[in-house]
């Protein structure tokens, strides 16, 4: 029986197909698209039950309602292949069925049992950590990882994914340890420089953020369009405290949109970063509209409740018709009890999702009430800090909005603590701090921004 690249034992008589399962497992930890190999391998080759089960679980990945339907015969296949598969690969076959399920309690149960026994396994690890993210579980997302250790200490991967835990958990110089390590093993390990980006991000170092990005940003090239867009979306945030415009709209328009308009992940980061920069005062143009539009064509789409949030907002910006049959599809996705994340769409993506279009009405006052609601539970609908922030902002620029100067300036010092110079939130806080009758203080801000925009300048 031949063995996988990490050394696990794969029943599979084709050394073609053993190739492409290789291609899957490197190709899915490094997001680079030779993981989509399998797909073929699985159709020349329906008896070998892990490549099947590989195929369905990268139609999963898709995130959009049809994913189930086209897995669905791949799991069949896997399941018909079965027998005299090892423990692992049947386990494997059971979480990937799980998630077409909708079994998402199962599929974690399954990834822990692999990685507990098969601690080398970095499919199953990397499946379970994106499945805990989605949750907002942190603490079992680092949990996860660690058990990768020491077995896979030769591994950039493992590396990777520990830094990331650690990083959600707010353990910031230990995520930035094991990002490091990952990059010794292997300088262009993305999944490391993301974690990095997380941790300088929220320490404050954006000078830093923005040289380090750039620095390995040529590595992002050949990688598939999530890893590709979502680092330099990163990247694009350093830009936007910086003040550095131009190179916002350039990294949007060249890195962020356009490599794979179709795709959730891709859509979502477009939405979160063109409202970032209107909230930072930067001049979007037009871009909203194509990627509404492509948005748009998504539907009734409810699969993940922080994907459909962000869906939204970009209907609701653009007055897209589409926003009020979304609207009703979180609300009934809100009431279906059968489902395990059914507290998350109730209690949190709801009220999120009513705050957010009142934002786009214009009505402020519902907008703050409905967001503070949701708040304090978003880790519940997925996303990462970062992420995350979107919401916080949509809330803040409620409350300026609606002249809440007061509430503005606790939010806005409060931002502050992890980006003391950025320039649109100092600008923001010098007209927060004139409305309050603080002079002084509204020019320190302004103060603070104009030497941020003279270091920058170029």
């Amino acid at each position: 029986m031949p063995d996988d690249l990490y050394g696990l034992p794969v029943t599979c008589a084709r050394p073609e197909t053993l190739a492409a399962i290789n291609d899957f497992i490197h190709g899915f930890l490094s997001y680079q698209p030779k993981a989509t190999a399998v797909m073929e391998a699985a159709d020349a080759d329906p008896d070998c039950a892990l490549a099947n089960a590989y195929t369905a679980l990268l139609w999963m990945f898709l995130e959009a309602p049809a994913a189930p339907a086209n897995a669905a015969p791949y799991i069949a296949r896997a399941r018909a292949a079965a027998d005299g598969v090892t423990a692992r690969e049947a386990l494997m076959i059971d979480a990937a069925a799980a998630w077409v399920e909708g079994d998402v309690p199962k599929l974690l149960e399954i990834c822990d049992r692999i990685t507990t026994d098969h601690p080398r396994d970095m499919t199953a690890l990397k499946l379970a950590q994106y499945h805990l993210f989605n949750l907002g579980d942190a603490p079992a997302m680092l949990r996860m990882a660690l058990k990768a250790l020491p077995e896979a200490d030769d591994i950039a991967y493992a590396h990777g994914m520990i830094a990331f835990g650690y990083e959600q958990c707010h353990l910031l110089p230990r995520a930035e340890a094991a990002a490091r390590r990952a990059m010794e093993l292997r300088h262009d390990e993305p999944w490391a420089h993301h974690a990095l980006a997380h941790v300088m991000l929220t320490q404050g170092r954006v000078s830093e953020g923005a040289a380090f990005l750039e620095g390995v940003a040529e590595t992002w090239s050949g990688l598939n369009s999530f890893m590709h867009s979502h680092n330099w979306w990163h990247l694009a945030l350093f830009y936007l405290s910086l003040g550095r415009h131009e190179d916002v709209r350039r990294a949007f328009d060249t890195h962020v949109w356009g490599l794979a308009k179709e795709y959730s992940q891709d859509q979502v980061g477009a939405a979160s970063l063109l409202a970032r920069m209107e909230f930072a005062g930067v001049d979007v143009g037009d871009r909203w509209t194509d990627v509404a539009d492509h948005i748009a064509q998504r539907g009734a789409d409810t699969v993940n409740p922080f994907l459909t949030l962000q869906y939204l907002y970009a209907l609701g910006r653009t007055e897209r018709p589409e926003a009020i049959p979304l609207m009703r599809a979180i609300e009934k996705r809100a009431s279906d009890t059968d489902q395990h994340d059914h507290l998350a769409w109730r209690d949190v993506a709801l009220p999120a999702a009513r705050g957010i279009l009142a934002h786009a009405k214009g009505d402020w006052s519902a907008a703050i009430s409905q967001m503070a609601h949701a708040l304090p539970r978003m880790a519940e609908c997925g996303g990462s800090h970062a992420q995350r922030d979107l919401f916080e902002q949509i809330h803040l620029d409620a409350l300026v909005r609606d002249g809440r100067a007061s509430s503005a300036q606790q939010v806005l010092e409060m931002r502050r603590t992890y980006d003391p110079d950025g320039v649109p939130l100092n600008l923001l806080l010098g007209d927060v701090y004139a409305k309050t009758g603080l002079p002084a203080l509204a020019e320190e801000a302004r103060a603070r921004a104009a030497r941020t925009l003279a270091d920058n300048a170029t």
